[in-house]
């Protein structure tokens, strides 16, 4: 199949274009043998088809708040925890005197908030990208490292990777280690949304699909499911 965009050649079962992203002609030979085509589809597998509306659903907006004053909690008890702890180590050991314990114990708590915020600023900057799935791997890797008795030892690990186009010609590589769910997902050709805010990728076509992501927590739900079981927001579709 050739695409009318880009003259790019693809086997006749792709549906996108994986050098530009544009969508390319079905035509009867492509379409399996199903009582007039488009019309046999059922209602609910047409809704899985397009990007969801749903996005824009306050909860998903209420779910960011939430992971990001959860964010700020979670850094502030370490904080505290680490200012006291050294400050009574201070008061307590013969090797350290406060101030010098207090303010390294100051110096650690700096870090968890430099952390969280720097955390907090990564997924309110994300950008929403459209794009298309062109090519995946799967690696079989080898690692050193360290154990408790400071020697060292052979890990191996699977590293698979989902490499994605987006519309403006920029490549995004995806890794996963030991477990291929969100790999063997996305199957080359699929055209995604990568949503701003969240870092989560919606699949554009999901009529074939039995589970879908929730795009909040990443949770895996029943494709007919409507909304995440863990978090409660809408699953796209």
């Amino acid at each position: 199949m050739i695409c009318p965009n880009c003259g790019a050649d693809f086997a006749k079962s792709v549906k996108f274009c994986t050098a530009c992203g544009s969508p390319l002609p079905q035509n009867q030979e492509n379409q399996t043998e199903e009582p007039a085509a488009t019309a046999g589809k059922s209602e609910g597998k047409q809704n899985l088809i397009g990007f969801s509306e749903r996005i824009n659903d306050p909860a998903f907006a209420s779910y960011q708040r939430q992971g990001t004053a959860w964010s700020f909690i979670f850094a502030g008890i370490l904080a505290v925890i680490a200012v006291v702890g050294f400050y009574i180590y201070g008061e307590t050991s013969s090797e350290m005197d406060n101030p010098q314990a207090l303010y390294i114990g100051l110096g650690i708590a700096g870090m968890f908030m430099t952390i969280a915020i720097l955390a907090t600023l990564s997924r309110l900057t994300t950008k929403q990208w459209d794009g298309v799935v062109i090519d995946k791997k799967k690696e079989k890797k080898t690692r050193r490292n360290k154990n408790s008795d400071g020697g060292y030892y052979l890990e191996r690990y699977t590293l698979y990777t989902i490499v994605f186009k987006t519309d403006q010609g920029k490549i995004i590589n995806k890794f996963m280690e030991d477990d291929n769910t969100i790999f063997n997902y996305f199957q080359i050709g699929d055209r995604v949304r990568h949503h701003k805010g969240l870092g989560t990728l919606e699949k554009y076509d999901k009529s074939k699909d039995s589970i879908i992501f929730c795009n909040a927590c990443s949770t895996l739900n029943d494709i007919n499911d409507d909304k995440c079981y863990r978090c409660s927001c809408p699953l796209l579709k």
